[in-house]
């Protein structure tokens, strides 16, 4: 079998040392998610140097003290999040009754009762694949994704988001996904990474020019869809889970593709300012800059 070769052991061991954690108590795993974290903001100092380059970007009000601080929690709700992934991918769904709130599923009724799909517009947040568990227990829904460039590692995501995920959608097959809107069908996206000059326009993001895709627009416009954001968050002290969906943006979509994905942006930056270290801040949002002369920001100085 091609998937025990030697170069995939490493991804083996991986996923089962995550299907062992799934098991134990979930304060248990908050509080081993803590630990890792403050060990990986010690040990990769690569991508500490990103988050912490983001985060003076974006909270530039804040002190450089309360910075270091947000830097270390956004470690430790990535290394919580990775528990929280092994939850969605193999806990029954018994083990969140009572620790989730939704809010905002009647804009969603109100749209399919219109006859309109749902263009559900998020961010990549720590709980990502834990949110879309959650949220799939309420609604059907399919999810525009990039496959993994780790086939094995591909093949369990696949198998994890299809236990909540009508159906996987490959993000350069718009075809499917303006299919899926036309059809009155729910589509979840998350257009918050910066893929390059080619693909995206500059629009501000916690105020700093982000090359964005614009495809939210176009989406919206070909599948005659509702564009609504949805915001995904841990509570404090292990309370639960909190899910909302917006009302629909409006006007949305228009024939201003830049105020449009200018509005999604605004959408994302109020939803991630709620819990801000809940974001995935270990990405390079801003490499691409409209003056070239900005454009190594991450550079280590």
């Amino acid at each position: 079998m091609p998937f025990l070769s030697p170069r995939f052991w490493p991804t083996w061991l991986g996923l089962m040392a995550l299907r062992l954690i799934s098991l134990l108590p979930m304060a248990a795993q908050y509080t081993l998610g803590r630990f890792l974290g403050k060990m990986l903001y010690r040990l990769i100092s690569k991508r500490r140097h990103i988050v912490e380059v983001n985060l003076k970007l974006c909270f530039p009000e804040k002190s450089e003290e309360e910075r270091k601080q947000m830097a270390v929690e956004v470690f430790e709700n990535n290394a919580i999040g990775m528990f929280e992934t092994s939850m969605a991918w193999w806990s029954s769904p018994d083990r969140f009754k009572d620790k989730v709130i939704i809010e905002g599923l009647e804009h969603i009724e109100k749209a399919q009762q219109e006859g309109h799909g749902i263009l559900l517009t998020g961010a990549h947040y720590s709980t990502l694949d834990l949110g879309g568990f959650l949220l799939g227990q309420k609604l059907n829904f399919s999810t525009v994704y990039r496959p993994h460039n780790n086939p094995l590692f591909d093949r369990f995501i696949c198998q994890g988001r299809s236990r909540f995920v009508e159906q996987m959608l490959d993000n350069e097959n718009s075809r499917a996904i303006v299919k899926q809107l036309r059809q009155g069908n729910i589509v979840w996206f998350a257009p918050d990474q910066d893929m390059g000059p080619k693909q995206s326009i500059f629009v501000r993001f916690f105020g700093m020019p982000a090359a964005t895709v614009p495809a939210t627009s176009k989406l919206a416009r070909l599948g005659k869809a509702k564009v609504m954001i949805f915001g995904q968050h841990r509570l404090p002290n292990g309370e639960g889970y909190k899910l909302t969906i917006s009302p629909a943006l409006e006007p949305f979509p228009t024939s201003d593709e830049a105020a449009d994905t200018n509005l999604v942006n605004q959408g994302l930056e109020q939803a991630i300012r709620q819990f801000p270290t809940q974001y995935m801040w270990v990405h390079r949002r801003f490499k691409t800059q409209p003056d070239s002369e900005k454009s190594h920001l991450y550079a280590k100085r």
